[in-house]
């Protein structure tokens, strides 16, 4: 509730694009069904240092995977923890160019 409050207090100056990255980025580094977000002045600056969503995907399935020793699917496999079909996740690692390192 605090949280919520606290994102309609932001004055949002980069309109609704800034608050759709700011929810994005908390899906992201949220788990389960509780959303985490920090909004802050210097929310757009922190934004904007952090690269593209596709960037921030492809760093939190690297960090799953390395997490998981690779294991892509089965219980607390990656795509397990990620929420994810085991195809999806292969889909998305093919489209963000994730190859597993040589063992």
């Amino acid at each position: 509730r605090k949280k919520m409050e606290a994102l309609k207090c932001c004055a949002w100056p980069g309109n609704a694009r800034e608050l759709r990255n700011t929810v994005e980025h908390a899906m992201i580094i949220s788990s389960g069904g509780v959303l985490f977000s920090q909004p802050s002045h210097h929310q757009s600056d922190t934004v904007a240092s952090i690269s593209t969503l596709e960037e921030i995907v492809r760093r939190h399935i690297l960090s799953v995977l390395a997490n998981t020793g690779w294991r892509v699917s089965g219980k607390n496999g990656a795509a397990d923890i990620l929420g994810l079909k085991r195809s999806t996740l292969q889909a998305k690692m093919k489209k963000l160019g994730i190859k597993r390192p040589p063992v």
